[in-house]
């Protein structure tokens, strides 16, 4: 009777540590996944706030660029023979 109670203490012992296990492989698993989602969502921001850059570099020369009126009628005289050569 001794044996078959160490028996079931080690058989117990050995489904919880089975269990625990699982359970924590989930959780890693389950991190990993939110870890990278996180990864994924903070380079499509640092993507989109490179591009927002970019247009506000280019608005700002192509300000500069065109701040006078003869600059200006060059650049639109340009844009309008290269949209009928298309």
């Amino acid at each position: 009777m001794l044996k078959e109670a160490k028996d079931e203490q080690a058989r117990i012992i050995n489904d919880a540590k089975d269990k625990t296990k699982a359970i924590t492989d989930k959780m890693l698993a389950d991190a990993q996944v939110q870890i990278e989602q996180q990864k994924m969502a903070a380079m499509t921001d640092v993507k989109n706030q490179i591009g927002n850059l970019a247009v506000e570099v280019a608005e700002k020369l192509l300000r500069k660029q065109l701040s006078s009126t003869d600059a200006h009628a060059e650049y639109t005289k340009m844009l309008t023979e290269d949209i009928k050569m298309n």
